[in-house]
């Protein structure tokens, strides 16, 4: 005798509820996770820039002037070569504070992977929606279901 087990609407509903909600705190884990990766980047990003700036201050310096008595040594006016070695070293410390910049900019915190994910689930449910509630073939699903048990001579449940 064939045995079939059409599941109650309450019963579905209650399925889909559990599901649904564990789908939610999954997906909230994954965000959590990813939110904090991009604010450790941040952070790193701003360690970077500090680091950076507290080396190059006393090193800059150094190099400034003696960048600047060199080139007086070989007949350059003062005020020529003082704004040819500080321009250098404006566009070099532009340079590594747009780089720190980019690393911490709110833009880099959006959890990227997050949002695909919940796309790509929004996108699955619409589509297991329309395919429980017409099927594959677009007929009424417990039609379908009732035909490939009668075929095949098993139930759902143990095909599935």
């Amino acid at each position: 005798m064939i045995s079939h087990h059409i599941r109650p609407i309450p019963e579905i509903f209650t399925d889909l509820i559990g599901q649904l909600t564990a789908l939610v705190r999954k997906e909230g884990q994954l965000a959590r996770t990813e939110i904090s990766e991009k604010v450790s980047r941040a952070l790193s990003g701003v360690a970077l820039i500090l680091v950076g700036a507290i080396l190059l201050i006393p090193a800059l310096v150094i190099l400034l002037q003696a960048a600047l008595v060199g080139m007086m040594e070989n007949g350059m006016e003062p005020t020529l070569a003082a704004i040819i070695v500080g321009g250098a070293a404006l566009a070099l410390g532009l340079i590594l504070g747009l780089v720190g910049w980019s690393w911490v900019k709110p833009a880099s915190l959006v959890p990227d992977k997050t949002i695909d994910q919940l796309q790509r689930d929004a996108a699955v449910a619409r589509h297991a929606g329309v395919t429980a509630a017409y099927g594959e073939t677009g007929g009424p699903t417990s039609e379908r279901i009732v035909g490939q048990e009668t075929a095949h001579g098993h139930d759902r449940d143990r095909a599935a």
